[in-house]
């Protein structure tokens, strides 16, 4: 029960103001001119004013409420290192029971997880939450379990009453981590790139560790290289990328004895490779109406450097023209088939025939140079049936098919074969329709058609009566293909509708000089969110399941569905975020979803310095629960609220009012009665002692 008194005035508050000023200076004219009965005639103009005012005692029947305290439990994934889980359940255990025995006092208990997104430890904000659903003025303080590695701080609540954290861990805690400080996300193929990164140590670092520290480097999830590197300094570590697309470069640490976790000894680095230029040599062995067809293509891609010659005069033409006089300019055979061969990318020979101009030799050269990882494109013409034919030479043993020395003119349209349905050069060619081609066929017809004999290799696109038209093989380190035809050039002039020529000989181009989305056998993964998508392309019928390994050793195998053909797919969810390897027994793939050491252990070691601004705002505190976990205390509002083995809450005595009821303390009439009294008593006073003061 409580009491106070209120005043509901009969006039309105500035006119009874008025009132009493006009009373007070009446009694202060009475004091001045000494006045005997002043002070009687101050208690009548009180008396009146207190009508005027019209005083009542409230009382107020209240029931208490109880104080609440909130205890927030960090579960995150760096509190599942060591002994962490058993300290958060024993503290949150034993300060629940500690503030449940205090005096009108609840505890409420908010468990927070690793927040999506690899955002971190969203402490604080579980905590702004969980004062939101209650009364604040019923809040005696909030006690944090946790590690004190929190990612929120700027989602700090303004709490009214102490805030304390209660810090799991040791005190003989230490860890190591590997930091990637600078990485570029693109390089160029064959280029070194120089990538920052360093290892460093946290905690109570053991005497005997060392200065120095072992790491492993695997490119693509390959064989691992140990490098022995110093501790706490920055390394820069040049890189050159061996292939184009993506590249993954991971870089481990071995465990160390005694380190909270290793899960931070990792990093991948995911670099895409790309070609600075691409060098093309295009010999073509006379003019004719295909040969601009070649150009056009190449010269057309901004990332290749074309060298084109052309056979304009052979050496058996004996014309009679003095050297000096010729403007021609002649072809550095030696300078390019012997000094500089391995410097192209892709080798064209466009309906070129032997005439003397390359040795044996120089060709023997492009078959080595097939042979040790180069690329060679033969667009065979009617010289390819002759004597003359290029295969009539050194490179007969690299060329994936042999001339039967029949030209066949006659009208057909390729075809793309079965095989070729599944090949990346001539996949889904077959959708790209000519719209002025006849209706019962989708390309225009070519006119001319090299008969070969495939002797190596895969036929993707076929001629009349099913002969090979495009043959495609690898051949040691390299690729070669052999296109039985002249008439491409076709379908550059609209021929019948034309057809997709540009995208047929771009792919061809890419797929000769090793470009990654153009394999025919790859295991590829596209990662997506917390998910990746897995895409084995193949040129069979049927694909080996996919074993995955996550981060934490743990395999799982999916099955791939057919999507289209030679293109297997599926979607895996992946349980956390890190490394993950992918194996079917014949490729191999590597993808890191998120980062590989996720934000949670970025640093592990147990410290208050991040929520000690926030504690001691409050006049909070920090304890170790490896001291023992800290007492509860009750303590005044505004007094400190945490000792040696000890934390406080503040009581905040709130309450609900139940009943109110209003008395008045005298009505209007005993007030006026009261001044009444005293005036005339005033008046009496007065005029016994002749109104003066003596």
């Amino acid at each position: 029960m409580a009491r106070s008194i209120l005043y509901d005035p009969l006039v309105a508050w500035p006119i009874l103001w008025l009132v009493v000023a006009v009373a007070v200076a009446f009694v202060a004219f009475a004091a001045w001119r000494r006045l005997s009965g002043w002070w009687l005639r101050a208690l009548a103009f009180a008396a009146a004013s207190a009508a005027l005012a019209n005083p009542s005692i409230q009382i107020e029947d209240r029931d208490p409420l109880s104080d609440i305290a909130i205890i927030v439990a960090d579960q995150s994934a760096s509190q599942g290192i060591a002994d962490r889980p058993d300290q958060v359940s024993q503290a949150v255990a034993e300060l629940e029971a500690e503030i449940a025995a205090l005096p009108n006092t609840e505890v409420r208990v908010v468990s927070v997880g690793d927040a999506p997104d690899n955002a971190g430890t969203l402490l604080l904000g579980a905590l702004s939450e969980a004062l939101a659903e209650e009364p604040r003025d019923r809040i005696a303080g909030a006690i944090l379990v946790t590690d004190g590695q929190v990612h929120d701080l700027e989602a700090a609540p303004d709490i009214g009453a102490p805030l304390h954290a209660v810090l799991t861990g040791q005190p003989d805690d230490w860890d190591r981590r590997l930091i990637i400080q600078n990485a570029p996300a693109f390089a160029i193929v064959g280029e070194p790139v120089t990538m920052t990164l360093k290892i460093e140590d946290q905690g109570a670092v053991p005497a005997d560790i060392g200065a120095r520290a072992e790491i492993d480097v695997a490119v693509d999830g390959g064989e691992p290289q140990r490098f022995v590197v110093p501790i706490g300094t920055e390394l820069e570590l040049p890189v050159t990328l061996s292939h184009g697309g993506m590249n993954v470069i991971q870089f481990t640490l071995p465990e160390s004895p005694g380190e909270l976790t290793d899960r931070n000894n990792a990093a991948v680095v995911q670099i895409n490779g790309v070609r600075d230029r691409l060098r093309v040599l295009l010999v073509s062995g006379e003019p004719h109406a295909g040969e601009r067809t070649w150009r056009n293509l190449l010269k057309s891609d901004a990332s290749v450097d074309l060298v084109h010659f052309t056979i304009l005069r052979p050496p058996e033409k004996q014309d009679g023209v003095p050297v000096t006089e010729l403007s021609l300019i002649a072809f550095p055979t030696r300078e390019l088939f012997l000094d500089k061969i391995d410097e192209f990318d892709l080798i064209i020979f466009d309906r070129y025939k032997r005439r003397g101009i390359l040795p044996s030799i120089y060709l023997d050269n492009v078959r080595q140079y097939v042979e040790d990882g180069g690329a060679l494109l033969i667009a065979a013409g009617p010289d390819f049936a002759t004597a003359e034919s290029i295969y009539r030479s050194p490179l007969a043993a690299v060329v994936p098919a042999g001339p039967t020395s029949r030209v066949i003119e006659e009208s057909y349209v390729p075809e793309i074969t079965e095989i070729g349905q599944r090949h990346p050069v001539t996949e889904g060619l077959d959708a790209i329709e000519s719209p002025g081609a006849p209706e019962d066929q989708p390309w225009g017809s070519w006119l001319r058609l090299i008969e070969v004999e495939a002797v190596s290799g895969h036929t993707v696109l076929s001629g009349l009566d099913d002969r090979p038209l495009l043959q495609l093989d690898r051949v040691g380190d390299g690729r070669v293909a052999l296109l039985a035809s002249d008439q491409a050039w076709l379908w550059s002039r609209g021929y019948e509708g034309g057809g997709p020529q540009l995208e047929m000989l771009r792919r061809l181009a890419h797929w000769m000089m090793k470009e990654p989305e153009l394999e025919e056998e790859a295991l590829q993964v596209q990662p997506d969110g917390q998910s990746m998508t897995i895409t084995r392309r193949t040129l069979e019928a049927q694909v080996a399941p996919v074993e995955i390994t996550g981060p934490d050793g743990e395999t799982a195998v999916v099955t791939l569905e057919e999507t289209s053909p030679g293109r297997f797919q599926t979607v895996f969810d992946a349980p956390e975020t890190g490394l993950y390897r992918l194996s079917d027994g014949e490729q191999e793939a590597v993808i890191a979803l998120g980062p590989s050491a996720p934000k949670e252990y970025e640093e592990t070691i147990a410290s208050g310095d991040k929520l000690s601004p926030l504690t001691g705002a409050t006049r909070g505190g920090i304890a170790a629960i490896s001291d023992g976990v800290p007492s509860i205390r009750l303590v005044s509002e505004n007094r400190p609220a945490a000792g040696r083995g000890w934390i406080g809450l503040t009581p905040r005595e709130a309450y609900v009012t139940t009943d109110v009821s209003n008395t008045p303390i005298l009505p209007a009439w005993a007030f006026l009665l009261i001044a009444a009294f005293f005036a005339v008593a005033a008046w009496l006073y007065e005029g016994r002692r002749g109104g003066k003061a003596v």
